[in-house]
């Protein structure tokens, strides 16, 4: 055989395979499709996944079924999605935590970046450095020059160790230059309670947890751990006005098992952006603290190894003992 005929032959064999996925996403989805989200039901992040579920349902004709694995630090939910059939049917909330898993756990049992497809993102959860009303600290810089004068009597909470929150407060740290201690907490209300009592004096929070208590009150935001202002904080200054470079930030997304025909990750990925960018919608998420954010699935994956780095470079420099 020539080399003319074997090229045809080649070219001919591709044109095949992306016709035969381009009539797959015409006729995509054909059946249900289920979102497995690896959180309890009632949280920010599966109240953000039912939002979107039912608006893909609305756009693409389909139910949309939420499926709720929370055990094992996202493992078993993540697992569960790399072994589903590679036909865009079953989708996988990622977040932070899917970032975050491979410098965690010292065997993960799979490859987010090579065993899964991101699809798109949804929007993010601004993180902000907060204090209770009562305290004399005013400012970012306030914080740090206490955290510096009395490191012993300067306590940082978070919820638990590893969580973005947590991540966000050993990152702050370093930036710093502060070696205050982090003191982790089962839950967002343990860590209000004990600001409130001043067993710690300052928390590092998503803004949906703590939006109410900003609303009445009882707590200060010195800082937003964000890229831009927060519109539901006007006057409220980015902490990396203060500590040049710092940015965390809590975000949630869809992503698919690898292996996905390109044609259908792209009709989910428009798909999800028409939710997102529909003003009923929208509203729903931005009413949970969520700011709509929306990607391409390359742009997705980039971000999602980028995030992969920064955190495994700021577990490292905090020393925290993998799982």
């Amino acid at each position: 055989m020539n080399r003319s005929l074997l090229a045809r032959l080649i070219a001919g064999a591709t044109l095949g395979l992306a016709a035969v996925a381009g009539a797959h996403a015409q006729e995509f989805p054909t059946k249900p499709l289920r979102v497995i989200v690896p959180f309890g039901p009632g949280g920010v992040a599966d109240v953000t996944a039912r939002i979107v579920a039912e608006g893909l349902a609305a756009k693409l004709g389909k139910p949309v079924v939420i499926e709720n694995m929370p055990s094992a630090g996202g493992i078993t939910a993540a697992t569960n999605v790399i072994r589903s059939d590679p036909d865009g049917h079953t989708l996988f909330l990622v977040s932070n935590q899917t970032a975050v898993s491979p410098s965690l756990f010292k065997k993960l049992p799979y490859d987010p970046l090579k065993q899964m497809t991101m699809v798109g993102m949804v929007g993010s959860f601004d993180i902000v450095l907060a204090v209770d009303q009562n305290s004399p600290l005013k400012t970012v810089k306030d914080a740090i020059e206490a955290a510096k004068k009395n490191p012993d009597r300067f306590n940082i909470g978070t919820i638990g160790v590893g969580s973005t929150q947590n991540l966000a407060a050993e990152m702050f740290r370093s930036s710093a230059g502060i070696s205050s201690p982090t003191i982790p907490f089962k839950s967002s209300g343990d860590v209000i309670s004990a600001l409130r009592g001043n067993n710690i004096q300052a928390l590092f929070e998503t803004l949906p947890a703590v939006i109410g208590q900003i609303k009445s009150g009882n707590m200060r935001v010195l800082g937003v751990a964000a890229a831009k202002p927060n519109p539901l904080l006007p006057g409220v200054p980015l902490i990396k006005d203060t500590v040049p470079g710092y940015e965390a930030v809590s975000w949630n997304g869809f992503a698919a098992p690898a292996g996905v025909p390109a044609p259908v990750i792209a009709k989910l990925n428009t798909a999800i952006k028409e939710v997102v960018n529909d003003p009923v919608y929208q509203k729903k998420l931005v009413d949970q603290g969520l700011q709509p954010q929306t990607n391409s699935p390359q742009e997705f994956q980039a971000f999602l190894a980028s995030e992969i780095a920064k955190w495994a470079k700021v577990i490292d420099t905090a020393k925290i003992e993998k799982q």
